[in-house]
């Protein structure tokens, strides 16, 4: 008789389903440990250490680190494939062999202690260039940032054409350091939401340029904190030689992006998140890395294969990204991309992680070609003959995901995104999973796009919508969202675009009659947020300025555009413009936000759906004893429409889409009072009935 792994036993028990395929969930799960326990004894004298603790000694010991009583400086770096080491810099004039690191030891490190000045300062000046040296075994010297460098800025002009574009490392030691003054929010799905403000600090201002990190904890912090989310996932802060990559080619992993400001800055920022009650997520890319030779990893010691597969296997680059992916199976990358978790949790107080790129960690195809066509048969993620899935990678993302548990037990959030639904991806580790806490629902914002470029009004299908909406693994949570940065981009178009094209450059203002085209874009692109919040997932995510229907693509500067700034930016002045309706978008997404906030229904079981009305274009369900109704009709009002409810009593309206306020029409008595009879209707126990006018959404709640 088949006998169930004990180690992904509770996995099985929670879906039977699984039970062909415990062999393989074993075994993935049994090499994650399996990496656990040899970290953990991975001590010079043999005595256990906690994963924190490997994580955090390795970011406190590799890299540029001063000693704050002495003022010594030491320097450690992991160059397997040089011969010899020296560090450089404007300390010592450039003079190539006068700080020789010694080295190196049987695994490939280099190290050296610089010892103060002799009036006991720090040797190597706050703020000054520097670099690393290596000679290789043919007598080669090449030079290169510090792989654990914590600041790299821009070169000036005049340096760029001297010595070319490639970023500069700096020895970052500043005589007073940032100190923080509040705790962090406390977060428990049991007892908090999840409303998630997905922001990029450069782009963080109407005028076009490059915003700092101290605008955008002035200016944009207030607005997060009054639109009523409670948390924010921070863009593109690693830093990125390229910013029309979106952040999404990274240099340099330990360095916050300086385009923005000092690290001194970014951690005033989470600061005052944090005192705002607002936690803060780092938008992590550990699934590639740029291909960038002398201010990133790439050859960083002059072999292709020290933090990457070697170019010769096949798998040392993504076939689309042109970047460089990581060999996870060695235990030096394990220690660079944990301890690097560990130091954004540490220094910079980021509350968790939205990890970039799951799918292309995941699978040996990466979700390219017919191989990322995923149907969910379960065989595709966990057939031994069909499945081609990362054993390496799948393993790294459970010890990241126990790293960040047992540093943050009271506030970790991490967040996948994944689009090829890999069952157990989001079961805590106990049970077998990889112990992601969401992932992002990236089949809804396709959905309505496809929805709005090829049907009608008339057309939509509304059983689809909401099986769309509410198709996901049961236990295994998933952030929804209509739009993310990915819609905003050049080449796409946000929902607003698509609702309202270019009328929403010519009758946004209140000062002409509303037009057809922006009533009816209104009034949709209010709907289809409300429904994706309550309906689609157990937390929700929203792109800067999409809660007010930006009217126009994000494009970064680059040779394409002339490097220009003008698309690079979120128009915050058309909200404040009182003479414009994009106020109205955004009182409503306030409306909803505080509407959750209070009443709750993200991190509640999924909403019970009563009706799905074709002909009428109803939808109508239940979450957390709220009763939510949408009329999708272009044009039908209906009076006294009759719906299901379980829970009997006096229902009154909490949240109402079609207030003036909102850019509405008040058709709606707020005051009204909705008793349920006793009867059954559309399998609840009891119905009432509402007024509910053409493209309007209410939500009802039971009067205490």
């Amino acid at each position: 008789m088949y006998q169930v792994p004990e180690n992904v036993k509770a996995a099985i028990e929670f879906d039977p389903w699984l039970k062909p395929y415990g062999q393989v969930l074993s075994e993935r799960r049994y090499l994650a440990d399996k990496w656990s326990y040899d970290i953990k004894h991975a001590t010079p004298d043999g005595s256990e250490q906690s994963l924190s603790q490997f994580a955090r000694d390795s970011y406190k010991s590799y890299g540029l680190h001063v000693n704050p009583k002495t003022n010594e400086i030491t320097y450690k770096e992991w160059a397997p494939n040089a011969k010899n080491a020296f560090l450089v810099g404007e300390f010592n004039n450039w003079e190539k062999y006068t700080h020789q690191l010694e080295g190196k030891d049987e695994f490939g490190n280099f190290s050296i202690t610089i010892p103060p000045t002799k009036t006991g300062e720090a040797a190597i000046p706050h703020d000054s260039k520097i670099k690393v040296m290596f000679q290789l075994e043919d007598g080669t010297e090449i030079y290169r940032l510090p792989a654990w460098i914590t600041r790299a800025t821009q070169p000036s002009k005049e340096t760029s054409k001297q010595y070319g574009p490639a970023y500069e490392g700096r020895f970052w030691n500043p005589p007073q350091p940032y100190k923080f003054k509040n705790s962090r929010p406390k977060f428990n799905e049991k007892l908090n939401s999840l409303r998630i403000y997905e922001a990029h600090v450069g782009i963080s201002s109407p005028e076009p340029k490059v915003t700092s990190y101290k605008e955008f904890t002035q200016k944009i912090l207030p607005r997060i904190k009054y639109l009523g989310y409670d948390a924010i996932q921070l863009m593109a802060i690693m830093e990125h030689a390229y910013y029309a990559s979106f952040g999404y080619q990274v240099t340099n992993f330990f360095a916050a992006s300086s385009r923005y400001g000092t690290p001194e800055d970014l951690k005033e920022l989470v600061d005052t998140a944090h005192g705002m009650g607002i936690l803060v997520l780092l938008d992590v890319v550990h699934s590639h890395a740029s291909k960038n030779v002398e201010d990133g990893l790439n050859r960083f010691d002059g072999s292709d294969h020290q933090y990457f597969h070697s170019l010769s296997s096949g798998r040392g680059e993504h076939p689309l990204w042109d970047s460089r992916l990581f060999n996870y199976g060695s235990f030096e990358v394990q220690r660079f991309l944990l301890a690097n978790l560990a130091y954004y949790i540490d220094v910079y107080k980021f509350d968790g992680f939205r990890f970039d790129g799951v799918t292309s960690m995941l699978y040996l195809h990466h979700g390219v070609g017919e191989g990322g066509a995923f149907s969910g048969d379960y065989d595709e993620y966990l057939s031994k003959e069909r499945s081609a899935v990362d054993h390496e990678a799948l393993a790294y993302l459970m010890l990241a995901n126990d790293l960040v548990h047992e540093l943050l037990p009271q506030s970790a959030v991490t967040i996948a995104e994944d689009v090829s639904g890999y069952p157990t991806l989001c079961l805590p580790r106990s049970m077998g999973g990889a112990g992601f806490d969401y992932r992002l629902a990236m089949a809804l914002p396709d959905m309505w796009i496809k929805l709005l470029k090829e049907k009608k009004d008339d057309d939509w299908d509304i059983g689809n919508i909401v099986f769309t909406l509410t198709n996901r693994r049961h236990g295994e949570k998933v952030v929804s969202y209509c739009e993310s940065h990915d819609q905003a981009l050049v080449g796409d178009k946000t929902l607003a675009f698509w609702l309202m094209d270019a009328a929403m450059y010519t009758d946004m203002t209140v000062l002409k009659e509303l037009s057809l085209v922006i009533d009816r874009g209104i009034a949709l692109h209010k709907m289809i947020r409300l429904l994706t919040h309550s309906l689609g997932g157990e937390a929700y995510l929203n792109f800067e300025g999409n809660e007010f229907g930006h009217p126009e693509w994000l494009d970064f500067p680059n040779v394409n555009n002339n490097d220009s700034y003008h698309y690079a930016r979120r128009q915050f002045n058309l909200v404040d413009d009182h003479l414009l309706r994009y106020r109205h978008l955004n009182d409503f997404d306030r409306a909803m936000q505080l509407c959750e906030k209070k009443h709750q229904w993200l991190n509640t079981p999924q909403a019970y759906v009563s009706l799905k009305h074709e002909v009428d274009k109803v939808i109508v369900f239940e979450r957390n004893g709220l009763l939510f109704i949408f009329n999708f009709h272009p044009t039908n009002s209906f009076t006294d429409y009759r719906v299901g409810v379980d829970q009997a009593g006096c229902y009154r309206i909490v949240l109402n889409s079609d207030r003036d306020e909102f850019g509405g029409h008040d058709r709606i008595d707020e005051s009204s009072k909705f008793y349920t009879t006793d009867l059954e209707w559309n399998n609840r126990r009891n119905f009432l009935q509402v007024y509910i006018p053409s493209r309007t959404a209410i939500v009802l709640a039971l009067e205490k």
